[in-house]
């Protein structure tokens, strides 16, 4: 891959690429290739400018080694297996896998004789002396590459053909698991994300807004979204302008500016504005691709045991040769220091953790659990704090509407359908609650407002009849409108929130218009999760939430919280993050909504539900698929059984191929035996780590 270096400075270095642009499937493949180096800090890359940014830790050679590694990237290649590729485009296909090796390594026993049989082996090896030698004499380093293409050609030194040819099926049948587990894995996830889908607005001949499916989108038509909402489509801006969060496409953590002209990509989130598009590329072009961008960045997303396993695998192939060189030193027995090369730790320590997590994703999932990667398993694990948001979070994502209270000069039916006629905009629990209650009366209400603006995680603002409305919390319509409340509507606001109950705040020209009751229903299961959460050495399970004082109090007692804070806005929820991470092992953050995204963002491992904003969805690393929370504590404990296999699984290793070395040292076991036991080790352990974690550990089941 080819470009100019425009910047290069104090470990940053900014590249301008020569070459097209990098398709999100080729970004995540050059994130993974050049992680495994060990030094970098932050990799994006802006498709619009075509620039690539990188921060890393080390001295010149992490600098030398990271522009290699770019340098010799082909975004036009797939990723491929020894042998043969299999791409993310296959997820979710009936591809077939290539030939069993088992059937092809039997077939050639029985039918061929041994001279062809051989003149096969030698061809089959050349792909694997060639990767051997790219990797000694190109890039200078001693790999598990280097490594296998050594013992083959000790192997074809001696003319043990047999014992090559052994080898190289041994190679072929772990590369076969390896594709057949992440096919699997990988076909369960794509199943869960395609069968998803939003409503979204678009504007008609006559200029109104109307809702319909995504799937009902044609290129050309004019698409409208707000703060909170997933755009839809890749287009061009007609109207508005918005900040919005591209980090699912181009990997950049700050929103980006998007005004009249600019282009916009399906699958991001906009953070704060409102936009009209225009649909150039719509339906299965943009949301299969969203899905299989996720999938790719599940993969590329490690876990830090992973990332260090495969370097301690690395940093053992060096010994390995020396451990020979020494036994022929030593003994002057090339057949025993050829045993040392056919002994390798790193083949099954590269390819058992990456498995489980595989395993850990595919299970989870099928319990409603979406993992995002690797290394969140880990958070999860490693966490001591849960921190949930109320709304929409401990209570259902349908909540009720109760009372709604007006004042003079307005009606409670004036009121209601005004709110409905607002809320109808964004999707939110409580906005779909007040439209399910207009809807129900049978409240028709028309579009008689102008443009409505939603102020980022605090409320509507709007024209209605040239009068200024405002809709949202307290802290909106009080604290930043600085509307004031007189004595009789301060009354009405303790009355209404004393069972728990959440409000929403109606205001027309700077006077309260209407207070609107939201019957928060706790969700099934609440208790328990928590009670399972203390269980599994969870120290501290903290609630937050915007209500007042009285009613947090209530909430916190009928769901089992000990432990609470009131009356905050989103930003000082953030900061209640980050304060418990400096006083903690790790923190889980749960919510949904679109003024929760600050604070998943700040947590060690943010949770959102299924049927939350767009954005929440977006920044947080786990989801709870079918709404139910008991899907937490499945989290934890199924990243629990993740990180004990993980480790099980490197302590085997370590110990089986030990002791196949000390065995091949002493010259107990020859060479075709020794590659028996060594590779047969790594089947075995790649079985293994394909196993179900739930079902295992079930005759020790933790309460769920």
């Amino acid at each position: 891959m080819d470009g100019n270096i425009l910047s290069d400075l104090n470990g940053r270095i900014r590249i301008k690429l020569s070459s097209p642009g990098l398709t999100p499937r080729a970004f995540d493949r050059l994130s993974a290739v050049i992680t495994k180096l060990g030094a970098l800090k932050y990799l994006s890359y802006n498709p619009l400018s075509n620039r690539i940014l990188l921060l890393y830790k080390g001295g010149l050679k992490a600098r030398s080694n990271l522009l290699s590694a770019l340098a010799e990237f082909d975004p036009g290649q797939s990723r491929a297996l020894a042998g043969f590729e299999l791409t993310v485009q296959a997820v979710g296909e009936d591809t077939p896998l290539p030939f069993n090796p088992i059937w092809n390594y039997l077939l050639k026993k029985i039918i061929l004789p041994a001279p062809i049989r051989y003149a096969i082996t030698a061809v089959k090896a050349i792909p694997y002396l060639f990767e051997g030698l790219k990797y000694l004499l190109w890039r200078g380093q001693l790999t598990v590459e280097v490594l296998d293409a050594s013992a083959l050609t000790v192997l074809f030194y001696r003319r043990n053909f047999s014992s090559a040819g052994t080898l190289l099926f041994f190679f072929s049948l772990s590369n076969y698991l390896e594709a057949w587990t992440k096919r699997r894995s990988l076909s369960g996830l794509y199943r869960s994300l395609s069968g998803h889908e939003e409503i979204v607005w678009i504007v008609n001949e006559n200029g109104e807004e109307v809702k319909t499916k995504e799937s009902e989108i044609s290129v050309g038509q004019k698409v409208v979204v707000r703060a909170g909402g997933l755009i839809p489509v890749d287009g061009r801006v007609l109207e508005g302008e918005a900040m919005v969060n591209q980090a699912t496409m181009t990997g950049e953590p700050l929103p980006v500016r998007k005004s009249v002209g600019g282009a916009v990509f399906a699958g991001t989130t906009i953070e704060e504005g409102r936009l009209v598009l225009r649909a150039d590329k719509v339906g299965g072009q943009t949301r299969i691709r969203s899905i299989i961008d996720y999938i790719t960045e599940s993969e590329a997303s490690k876990s830090g045991v992973q990332g260090r396993a495969e370097r301690i695998a690395d940093s053992i192939v060096p010994y390995n040769f020396i451990l020979a060189g020494l036994v022929y030193l030593f003994t002057q027995n090339p057949l025993k220091a050829g045993n040392v090369l056919l002994v390798d730790y790193s083949c099954a320590i590269r390819l058992s953790t990456p498995l489980v997590v595989l395993t850990a994703m595919r299970e989870g999932n099928e319990c409603g659990v979406l993992v995002k990667g690797g290394r969140y398993f880990e958070e999860l694990d490693n966490a001591d704090t849960v921190v949930f948001d109320k709304t929409g979070t401990l209570t259902e994502a349908k909540p009720e509407l109760g009372e709604v209270r007006p004042f003079e000069p307005y009606e409670r039916n004036q009121a209601l359908r005004l709110a409905a006629c607002l809320e109808e905009h964004f999707p939110h629990p409580v906005g779909r609650a007040v439209v399910r209650q207009a809807q129900k009366e049978n409240l028709k209400h028309h579009e008689e407002h102008t443009t409505v603006n939603y102020v980022v995680a605090h409320g509507i603002s709007s024209t209605w009849h040239e009068r200024k409305v405002l809709l949202g919390s307290r802290h909106f319509i009080v604290g930043d409108e600085k509307i004031v409340l007189t004595p009789e509507e301060e009354k009405e606001v303790i009355r209404l929130s004393e069972d728990g109950s959440s409000l929403v705040y109606l205001a027309v020209d700077d006077k309260l218009a209407a207070l609107i009751v939201i019957k928060d229903k706790l969700r099934e299961g609440v208790k328990e999760t928590i009670e399972a959460l203390r269980s599994s050495d969870i120290d501290r399970v903290v609630m937050l939430t915007g209500d007042l004082e009285t009613a947090a109090k209530h909430m916190a007692s009928r769901a089992g919280f000990t432990e609470y804070r009131a009356e905050l806005l989103p930003d000082q929820k953030a900061s209640i993050i980050k304060e418990l991470r400096q006083s903690s092992q790790g923190v889980i953050m749960v919510g949904d909504g679109l003024n929760d995204s600050a604070a998943l963002s700040q947590a060690s491992v943010g949770v959102a539900m299924h049927d939350g904003s767009e954005l929440a969805k977006d920044v947080a690393k786990v989801q709870l698929l079918n709404g139910n929370i008991k899907g937490l504590a499945l989290a934890r404990v199924l990243s629990g059984y993740t990180m004990r296999r993980i480790h099980y699984n490197y302590r085997l290793i370590i110990l089986l191929n030990s002791l196949f070395l000390t065995l091949g040292l002493f010259g107990i076991i020859g060479p075709t035996i020794t590659a028996l036991l060594h590779n047969s080790t790594t089947i075995m352990v790649a079985l293994r780590a394909t196993r179900p974690l739930l079902v295992e550990n079930s005759q020790n089941p933790k309460k769920i």
